[in-house]
């Protein structure tokens, strides 16, 4: 019997011939990262050093990276003080994929990875935040651990005792209809998986959709296979994958690449018709309770959200720019606008998408996860509804568990912006 995807990156990372569901391996990590929370992983790592008569010292600073985007700039002293022991500890460890509050290389983590060509095909990457499945867009295996596991990891270069996934295969056939985006397709599957209905597995992209699919789709969907309960998503490496690495990222040393073996064993198959998805809305308060956006139209809203790790990137902006260019935020409506990294931020406004929203009455703040998980920056009041292209809706999630949270593309946030109600980007208004 063949091997999944996942199945054949851990047996090369912990130097076995084959492995399978429920084998239990200590895979070697090509890529550590960490944010803001790297202030309670440091601790834990010299924890693991006390009493030996050692000093703490990091398996390989150049496989580790850390990037500031939860709290960016920092809203408290307590925020404040962390990150500075976070800088002093990068440059006692020499860490050199470190990306501070800064407008030339700043950014969020998911955004930060794989346009800086630090995530490669084939390869373990491990993140203490839970949305480190994103970087499977570009082949790898990446995962979200702890704190405690991570501070190991720092001290030993490998996760241990990770128990190999089964998978789920997932195969996208057909062409999306106008206005249906990579947002919609994993609303949908969330939809059908449930949240919890792909625990403790992996689900495997396959299909001639996802073969078409930029890197930026890739990146949306892998990032919200947590959301289905996932481990990881990944997408088989291809000629788009390598495209992305080499223009995009700047890989000059383009690696080889592997898929799943044709005779891998899949723990189920779903296939998915791309041409029969319409946009799709997660309502509150779960991920899950998705719906096709049409049910909820007419819904009053009072925030819209573009940005976060799952849709800020160059590709989702141009959609919301193009979309109000040329019209008005409804009165009563915020719209905010985050993009993901500062390199995509400069690329906006080069395009002139940051004008078009400006001009719309759209307010363009830094690069941040602040408003997505409510800490920092776009808090809602009691009662009030958003509409965000972010990846979780439950109750408090944006700051207040007395206001709701709709989860959609950027189409749909867009268009609603505009309409000043939950609306159909395929509707014209």
């Amino acid at each position: 019997m063949g091997m999944t995807m996942v199945e054949r990156i851990l047996a090369r990372a912990s130097g076995r011939e084959i492995v399978g569901v429920g084998d239990v391996v200590e895979p070697r990590v090509d890529l550590a990262m960490s944010h803001e929370n790297a202030a309670l992983v440091l601790n834990q790592f010299h924890e693991i050093y006390e009493g030996t008569g050692l000093q703490p010292r990091i398996w390989d600073p150049d496989r580790v990276a850390i990037i500031f985007d939860h709290r960016v700039p920092a809203e408290s002293a307590k925020t404040a003080t962390n990150q500075k022991k976070v800088r002093e500890f990068v440059a006692l460890h020499g860490i050199h994929k470190f990306h501070d509050i800064r407008g030339d290389e700043g950014g969020i983590c998911h955004q930060i990875l794989p346009e800086n060509g630090y995530v490669r095909p084939g390869s373990v990457v491990v993140g203490t935040d839970s949305h480190t499945t994103s970087h499977g867009a570009l082949g790898a295996f990446a995962f979200g651990i702890g704190v405690t596991e991570m501070a190991s990891v720092w001290a030993l270069g490998r996760v241990l005792n990770v128990e190999v996934p089964a998978s789920i295969k997932v195969v996208v056939r057909g062409e999306f209809s106008a206005h249906v985006l990579p947002k919609d397709l994993i609303l949908y599957l969330i939809g059908q998986l449930t949240a919890e209905g792909a625990n403790f597995k992996v689900l495997e992209f396959h299909g001639d959709a996802i073969g078409r699919m930029p890197t930026s789709g890739r990146l949306t969907i892998c990032n919200m296979a947590v959301e289905a309960g996932a481990t990881s998503g990944i997408v088989p490496p291809d000629a788009e994958t390598l495209r992305y690495l080499k223009h995009t990222a700047g890989v000059d040393d383009l690696p080889s690449v592997f898929g799943p073996d044709p005779d891998a064993a899949y723990a189920r198959v779903l296939e998915v018709d791309a041409a029969m998805l319409a946009p799709q809305i997660a309502c509150p308060h779960a991920v899950d309770n998705v719906k096709p956006v049409g049910s909820v139209a007419g819904t009053t809203i009072h925030q819209v959200v573009i940005g976060s790790c799952t849709n800020g990137r160059l590709d989702d902006i141009e959609i919301a720019a193009r979309m109000v260019a040329g019209r008005k935020v409804a009165r009563g409506v915020r719209m905010l606008v985050f993009p993901a990294s500062a390199r995509v931020y400069r690329e906006a406004m080069a395009a002139g998408y940051l004008d078009l929203l400006m001009e719309a009455g759209a307010v363009v703040a830094n690069s941040g996860c602040g408003p997505c998980l409510g800490i920092h920056q776009g808090a809602l009041g009691d009662g009030e509804v958003a509409l965000s292209t972010t990846n979780r809706n439950f109750k408090g999630r944006m700051g207040n568990p007395g206001a709701e949270v709709y989860l959609c593309s950027p189409a749909v946030a867009a268009r609603s912006a505009i309409a000043g109600v939950i609306s159909d980007p395929r509707e014209a208004g």
